[in-house]
């Protein structure tokens, strides 16, 4: 067991969002429950998969929406509601409690993602409990199915879902979990596009069955090394790709982005036009909430399951859809996605082709050479 110090929590987060691959959910709103929690004396515990005993209980906290802001008008909808004073995660996690009528030993995240990790960890310090390292992805994901739960059929149900507004939904039962997106997506339209969520009740056994170990340490190896690149002022996506052992995709500006809230979901493209060794040549980004395709000149370059990570190079920061400037520098970077996600099952459920593009998935490793180590 590790207990997290704020510096740590803070490389988390930001690998995290790096990891993220453009969603994941607001880095700043990450940092401000850390810094809550911290500020009221709690702790960040960590343990590893294969310390946590079979009978300890485990549920996955998480927020569920939208990415992108809401409009003015949008906003009117919400102005006469009332506001809790709590985080909804923290309502919806004491909410299961109550409806299992059992205390809980810990969290596991849901993704890596600057807001989304953030809050698992805001739960479990609130409630003195432990974070466990791993999660059912290994990057961030746009939808309740994209996961290791239902690739490895750890059921989803019970849910609790709950808003800023005290509107609080316990699903006893669900058809499975592509029925369970539909669900609580429909309850993110109405509450601002954002609802938390808890599911995955688990045993400890069960849960090593079903999860990518070590996917916390992972964030903070690539937070960790973002940091110190940017100390010593060396290449901040070179430095990342290393860590990850990964590759340079791409380096430009941002020629043009367009996006739109449809669903639930923020959906765009990211449109940049090469400079330094890539002058001459486009690259396209489309992105369901994260970053899903990537083209250069109108060509497939990478596509999920592998990741596709964006850093600002003017603010050296990593980039969240759908966050860009005309103009703005950027550098993309290709990261090799968790072998679970390679089965025949992860790209059934995470390939491009459940995205609706006729494309062959090929490994990141057999598309470029990989960096020197």
């Amino acid at each position: 067991m590790d207990n997290l110090i704020r510096q740590d929590l803070y490389d988390i987060l930001y690998g995290c969002t790096i990891l993220g691959t453009g969603g994941g959910g607001d880095l700043k709103e990450g940092i401000h429950l850390i810094d809550k929690a911290l500020d009221a004396g709690k702790e960040f515990n960590l343990i590893n998969l294969e310390e946590l005993p079979d009978d300890a209980l485990i549920v996955c906290p998480y927020m569920c929406g939208s990415i992108s802001p809401l409009t003015k008008e949008e906003e009117k909808k919400y102005a006469n509601l009332p506001r809790i004073k709590e985080e909804p995660g923290f309502r919806a996690y004491k909410v299961m409690e109550e409806y299992i009528g059992k205390k809980f030993y810990g969290v596991i995240s849901s993704e890596l993602g600057g807001e989304n990790t953030a809050l698992a960890f805001y739960v479990a310090a609130l409630s003195g409990n432990y974070i466990v390292d791993a999660d059912p992805a290994g990057r961030s994901v746009p939808e309740l199915q994209h996961s290791t739960f239902f690739i490895n059929r750890l059921p989803i149900n019970p849910m609790v879902v709950a808003n800023e507004f005290g509107d609080v939904v316990i699903v006893k039962d669900v058809v499975d979990d592509f029925r369970a997106e539909i669900l609580v997506r429909s309850m993110a339209v109405v509450s601002k596009n954002n609802v938390a969520v808890v599911d995955h009740l688990a045993s400890g056994k069960d849960l090593k069955k079903a999860v990518i170990p070590g996917a916390i340490s992972y964030a903070l190896k690539i937070g960790r090394a973002y940091r110190k690149a940017k100390k010593k002022n060396n290449d901040l996506a070179l430095e990342i790709a290393k860590a990850g052992n990964g590759y340079m995709l791409f380096r430009g500006r941002v020629k043009d982005f367009q996006w739109e809230d449809k669903d639930g979901f923020t959906l765009g493209n990211t449109y940049i036009e090469g400079e330094g060794d890539y002058f001459g040549s486009e690259y396209k980004i489309w992105f369901k909430n994260e970053n899903i395709i990537a083209w250069r000149d109108r060509k497939i370059d990478v596509t999920v399951p592998d990741l596709i990570c964006m850093i600002c190079d003017d603010k050296k920061e990593p980039l969240t859809n759908p966050n860009y400037e005309i103009g703005m520098r950027v550098s993309v970077i290709g990261l090799p996605a968790p072998k679970e996600w390679r089965t025949n099952e992860g790209l059934k459920v995470f390939g491009p082709r459940h995205f609706g593009y006729d494309i062959e998935y090929i490994p990141i490793e057999k598309c470029f050479k990989e960096l020197d180590k």
